[in-house]
């Protein structure tokens, strides 16, 4: 069996070893290739049998003119790199990794607002220029600090990250609601559920973790944050196209949002016109909540467990 991995770089940059995929088949590792539709990933691919994908994407056209894909298999949640509803009439199924970041993430979202809250970084590097050192009084800070105890958190989507992210702010004493359309027994443990104006009002830190879906694209926007607490903190970790750049941008020089700290956004890599780059309090991180090592061992277990069920005639985690 032909297995060729497409993207294989950011998933294991040298850390992890790919000896258990071998076990499974032949297998041809690429560390990057287009992330755009390109005929070069046909041309990759060849005569495979497995594909194994992380963001290059697998297009109807790729599929027509690889004749021999038997199976697709994502390293990653999201599939919509894929055009799943063709691989399905073609017979061909498509997998994923339906859950290997919940902790890591929630942890980087709280690791956003407390860089945001205490400028951790950046006052470290102002004691190693030398300011410290300098200073007439025996401390120094260059940016307000907050404490967030007693302080509301509002997390929109509260599956199983949102709860992760959850757990983390009750053991900091905040008070969490949430907005979800679908309410859990677990989640009302961990936070009131409110509608989403009372989420906007009440709130002094937002949280995005739901997914992306129509009704969810562009969710903060012009309209939503003008219901918001003057003073405002946003952490997105989730998907950038749920925030309308131009308005929370706006929104930050303003100074009715107080700060962002983001891990997406709407087009990744980011370009260089993006609004949120000179938006003032705004930290950007490039996609990178997910990239613990321990994390991605779990992906690269799960993938190897998907092709492992197929090849055995019972597929798993089967997204089409």
């Amino acid at each position: 069996m032909k297995i060729v991995i497409l993207d294989g770089y950011t998933e294991n940059p040298g850390d992890l070893t790919w000896e258990p995929l071998e076990k499974l088949g032949q297998v041809t590792v690429y560390d990057r290739i287009s992330y755009e539709e390109s005929p070069e990933i046909a041309e990759k691919i060849g005569d495979a049998e497995i594909v194994v994908t992380n963001k290059t994407p697998v297009s109807r056209e790729t599929m027509d003119r690889c004749p021999g894909i038997r199976l697709i298999a994502v390293m990653a949640t999201g599939y919509n790199i894929v055009d799943y509803t063709y691989a399905r009439e073609k017979g061909i199924p498509v997998v994923n990794v339906p859950s290997y970041g919940t902790q890591i993430v929630g942890q980087y979202a709280v690791s956003l607002l407390l860089e945001i809250c205490s400028h951790i970084g950046y006052h470290s590097e102002t004691v190693k220029a030398g300011k410290w050192e300098k200073n007439p009084d025996w401390c120094y800070w260059d940016h307000p600090m907050i404490e967030l105890y007693g302080k509301t958190a509002g997390i929109v989507g509260l599956g199983r990250i949102g709860q992760a992210t959850a757990k983390i702010l009750n053991a900091l004493n905040m008070k969490v609601i949430a907005y979800d359309a679908h309410q859990s027994p677990q989640g009302a443990e961990l936070a009131e559920y409110v509608d989403l104006d009372t989420l906007w009002a009440r709130s002094d830190v937002i949280f995005l973790h739901c997914p992306l879906f129509p009704e969810t694209q562009g969710i903060i926007n012009r309209d939503t944050i003008e219901k918001m607490k003057d003073g405002v903190i946003l952490i997105n970790n989730s998907r950038g196209q749920l925030v309308v750049e131009r308005d929370l941008a706006d929104a930050l020089n303003s100074g009715k949002v107080y700060a962002a700290g983001l891990d997406v956004v709407s087009t990744e890599p980011i370009r260089g016109d993006n609004p949120l780059l000179r938006a003032r309090n705004c930290i950007i991180t490039p996609h990178i909540s997910w990239a613990a090592r321990e994390s991605r061992e779990r992906i690269l277990d799960t993938t190897v467990e998907n092709i492992r069920a197929f090849l055995d005639g019972s597929p798993v985690h089967v997204v089409n």
